[in-house]
């Protein structure tokens, strides 16, 4: 008999984890690598915050608090989604959890049971269908290619859509493309949800902010406010408010899954880090300044490696409309030979060549359901960007 539980052998651990990990290590030993796997921004927690938790310290407010979030912070949600979604909660149909990441697990805990399905847009960031398999779900993925600038269409999630769906979970802008639909591309895909009462929607926000060249963010209950009822909005300060270490993540939906969601909770990691709360208050009420000149450093970040990467005979790399990724193909390079005779049989061989060989740590596109893919986050400094990209177009040209 094992030890271990069955569920283990259902998920893998998470890629981009095991890359920061990996890096940190080839680091350690004095290897030159430059880490393009880090989904972080790379600028400081805005000051007003900082100091927001030190005052929160001074005032002792370091004992436990409600399970799912003080009242002040979940009046901050309620007043953000109002202010910048036109979508009204009150603080008993919010949660607050240890980063976004939780909030999802625990909505897919609260909900699936054996042969539910949940619909996932490939490309997809790692961790949804392995949460699905650990909550005892089914994923069903749908294969969004660059054809469709990695967009699923309306036609595709009905044709995904069965009387075992329970949710879909939903990405925009989207790690890892930065894809962003349109408003009147998601209106296409909420029209099909509204033909299907059974199916909810788990929508990831993460990176509402972080919106490029007149890319107006929506979110599936604000384009049709039919969908209110089995919508749970998902968001964060994580990345807008570079506070990824603060581990505040947030979501609104229908009270009696909000009580589930904290019943879930309760018994595993109780309430959040009561400092990284004040603080989060603070983001969320705070300032917002300095989010319109960190958007314009990403966007000459992208521009950057975008125009570098499209430079590479056998790389392909689309404009994505937001976050701070690019996924460009390989298929050019599938086939190739590395001067030390290895074939670049897929996308996992090229990151593992270019790592070993260019010192440039991406992720491969199969751990993100799409290949020949990689993944490069450009939330790093300019000097690194180049000095990566000038690696992969040496690496590149010399394939044979």
């Amino acid at each position: 008999m094992t030890f271990l539980s069955a569920t283990l052998d259902r998920v893998k651990p998470s890629p981009t984890v095991a890359l920061t990990g990996q890096v940190a290590a080839l680091k350690a030993q004095g290897k030159d690598i430059i880490g393009l796997g880090a989904g972080e921004p790379d600028f400081d927690t805005p000051q007003n915050i900082k100091d927001a938790a030190v005052v929160a310290i001074a005032l002792g407010k370091t004992k436990y608090t409600a399970v799912d979030g003080i009242a002040e912070l979940k009046q901050a949600i309620v007043d953000k989604f109002k202010r910048d979604n036109d979508l009204t909660y009150t603080p008993a149909e919010v949660t607050v959890g240890t980063g976004g990441k939780q909030v999802l697990y625990n909505a897919l805990m609260a909900t699936l049971n054996e042969g539910d399905e949940v619909i996932v847009p490939a490309p997809y960031w790692v961790s949804y269908p392995d949460m699905v398999l650990m909550a005892g779900g089914t994923p069903v993925t749908v294969e969004c290619g660059i054809d469709t600038a990695f967009k699923m269409t309306p036609a595709q999630l009905e044709a995904a859509i069965t009387p075992k769906t329970k949710w879909l979970i939903f990405n925009s802008p989207s790690n890892p493309t930065g894809a962003g639909y349109s408003r009147d591309e998601l209106k296409g895909l909420t029209d099909v949800l509204m033909r299907h009462s059974h199916v909810w929607v788990m929508t990831d926000d993460m990176y509402e902010h972080l919106a490029y060249d007149g890319f107006e963010f929506s979110t599936p209950a604000q384009v049709e406010p039919g969908l209110f009822d089995r919508t749970l909005t998902v968001n964060g300060v994580s990345k807008a408010y570079s506070m990824t270490g603060w581990r505040i993540g947030y979501a609104a939906g229908p009270e009696h899954l909000i009580k589930a969601i904290r019943k879930v909770q309760s018994q595993s990691t109780s309430n959040p880090c009561s400092i990284s709360q004040h603080a989060a208050v603070e983001a969320l009420n705070g300032p917002q300044d300095f989010l319109a000149p960190n958007n314009e450093t990403f966007v000459r970040r992208r521009n950057l490696v975008v125009e570098a990467l499209n430079a590479i005979d056998g790389i392909a790399c689309p404009v994505p409309e937001g976050a701070f990724y690019v996924y460009p193909s390989i298929q050019g390079l599938i086939g190739k030979t590395t001067p030390g005779g290895t074939v670049i049989e897929n996308d996992q061989v090229f990151a593992t060549e270019l790592l070993e060989h260019a010192g440039v740590a991406v992720v491969f596109g199969a751990a993100f359901g799409v290949s020949p893919n990689f993944r490069v986050s450009y939330a790093t400094s300019d000097d690194a960007l180049k000095e990566a990209c000038s690696r992969i177009q040496t690496f590149c040209a010399g394939l044979k």
